[in-house]
């Protein structure tokens, strides 16, 4: 006589208060913890170097705006005893300190135009494009600085006040005395877009609790 055959006892005794749920598909708030975030590191890497390159064209509109809005300083030369000798016409004058404020103030526009181009085309902030608009900036101010000082008056003061006569007044070269005024494009650029990012970027979505 034959046993009568039993079903397995299952493995596992399910509670009846125990819920199964299907893992939430790609794509929803929460779904994949561990996936990586944002484009990727060497998506973001490509466009910090090239927002550093467009940045630092800018750097030509700097240079040639700062030598058509940056004030003249006035100089004049004279000859005493059969040697030339250069000095400012008005000793008084601002004009020196005004071309150091024209290049600190174009500079600070140029940080906070760039910054804010650069948060509307890429909302997602990120250590990359900091740098990138920081490098930028500073590379931007250089080519600025380099190119009025080109574009304005000859460097050699000596040759001009000969060329021009005594007591004709000339303009003396664009110099830049401040050269803290370069840090101000990168530190706006930096500061504004910091700024963008925390009050309007993309918040990260929170994880979801665990169902007990």
């Amino acid at each position: 006589m034959t046993a009568p055959l039993t079903p397995p006892t299952p493995p596992h005794d399910h509670s009846p208060h125990q819920v199964w749920e299907a893992p939430p598909p790609a794509g929803t708030p929460g779904a994949g913890l561990y996936e990586q975030d944002g484009p990727g590191m060497k998506t973001e890497v490509r466009e910090a170097a090239v927002i550093t390159v467009v940045v630092a064209l800018g750097g030509v509109l700097l240079g040639l705006l700062w030598w058509w809005l940056a004030p003249h300083v006035p100089l004049v030369g004279d000859e005493i005893d059969k040697s030339w000798v250069v000095y400012f016409k008005d000793t008084e004058g601002e004009q020196a300190a005004g071309v150091d404020g024209t290049f600190a103030l174009l500079g600070l526009a140029f940080g906070l135009v760039s910054a804010v181009a650069v948060f509307l085309l890429r909302r997602r902030g990120g250590v990359p494009l900091a740098v990138a608009l920081g490098v930028g900036g500073l590379l931007g101010s250089l080519l600025a600085w380099r190119l009025g000082v080109w574009l304005g008056p000859e460097s050699d003061v000596l040759a001009r006040a000969q060329a021009v006569g005594k007591g004709v007044t000339f303009s003396a070269p664009l110099k830049l005395s401040a050269k803290g005024a370069l840090l101000a494009w990168p530190f706006a650029g930096l500061l504004v877009h910091l700024g963008l990012t925390a009050l309007f970027g993309p918040r990260d979505p929170e994880p979801p609790y665990p169902q007990q």
